[in-house]
């Protein structure tokens, strides 16, 4: 009897094989860049963290005594555990029975087309977790789980403080001369000193929908663009301009505003925006671990992984896809968020 089950076909390399191929859903965060990936062959990931002590200003002292003492510098060593997750499936027997009969390369092909559209429903929902985290991390500096308990406040793993909520006052009528250019150069400097001197390449602003609407309708965006050639490109921002995953953009005072697009429980707090230096090297990182199958154990983790194995009770094939994901920052201390009001 043929046992289609067994054909190379099906097997875990081939299914992780095409579990990648699916085409990639679309996602604003995970398309930025920022989140640098490495594949590890653990289920845990150490973090050095090195704290420089602070420069300071050398008082003379008399020819032949001791001079001024520097101090150590200070290391942390944290270890974090590759959270583990997982979609079950399955191909029930009546799934084959009308297949049987045309061959065994007819019945091959039904069944990997049918294993595909599972997988890519499967692979769509690990992209809308891993954007929904990237998310999280980056509004609020914590690894959620899908009910939105906290899996780790890297707040309090990496011992830091988060930057008070600025107010960006946007609901005020008559604002102060150059208030938002003010405040932006404010919000550059304070991005520029929480990294220390490490480089970066520009500052973005994550803006929810109603913090969008009061920043381009703010009178001093206005009085800039009022009459001036780009005054076009500010209307045009407060509309859909077909890029995936934003609403709109706009440059201002050095810094590049954005308006996210959510849906699917995906999203940002309408009323706010959260400011993120992009181009830091290793500020965000993700981490991919082996899957638990004795083919992948103590091998580089991928991604995305499947497999199937036939039912106890013989009625069907189980279906299994999984990952095996930690996403962390390195330096929470420079995620800054703000309010409309």
């Amino acid at each position: 009897m043929f046992d289609i089950f067994n054909q190379d076909a099906f097997s875990v390399v081939t299914m992780t094989d095409a579990l990648q191929e699916v085409n990639y859903v679309p996602s604003y965060i995970s398309r930025l860049g920022i989140f640098e990936t490495e594949s590890v062959d653990t289920l845990h990931v150490a973090i050095e963290k090195q704290t420089d002590e602070s420069l300071i200003i050398v008082p003379s002292s008399p020819r032949g005594t001791h001079g001024a003492t520097m101090g150590s510098d200070r290391r942390t060593l944290r270890n974090l555990s590759v959270p583990h997750y997982q979609i079950n499936d399955a191909v029930m027997a009546d799934r084959v029975q009308g297949v049987r009969a045309f061959g065994q390369e007819r019945a091959v092909q039904s069944l990997t087309r049918f294993i595909a559209a599972r997988a890519r429903k499967a692979r769509q929902s690990f992209e809308l977790t891993e954007e929904r985290q990237k998310l999280a991390l980056i509004t609020q500096g914590k690894l959620l789980d899908a009910d939105g308990s906290v899996i780790y406040d890297y707040y309090t793993e990496m011992g830091e403080s988060q930057v008070t909520e600025i107010d960006f006052d946007l609901d005020n009528a008559s604002p102060a001369k150059a208030a938002l250019r003010t405040l932006a150069e404010s919000i550059i400097q304070t991005v520029v000193e929480s990294l220390g001197g490490l480089p970066f390449e520009r500052i973005l602003v994550l803006c929810g929908n109603a913090f969008w609407q009061d920043l381009v309708r703010h009178k001093e965006m206005y009085d800039i663009f009022l009459g001036w050639q780009r005054a076009a490109d500010l209307q045009r921002s407060t509309i859909g301009n077909g890029r995936s995953g934003i609403w709109g953009t706009l440059e201002f005072g050095g810094l590049e505003f954005v308006n996210y697009r959510g849906g699917q429980s995906v999203g940002i707090d309408t009323n706010k925006c959260y400011i993120i230096p992009i181009g830091v090297p290793d500020l965000f990182k993700t981490v991919y671990a082996p899957a638990d199958y004795i083919e992948t154990v103590n091998t580089m983790g991928l991604p995305l992984y499947a497999m199937q194995y036939i039912m106890q009770n013989r009625k069907g094939v189980a279906l299994e896809f999984q990952s095996n994901a930690l996403h962390y920052v390195t330096r929470p201390r420079v995620l800054i968020s703000g309010r409309r009001t």
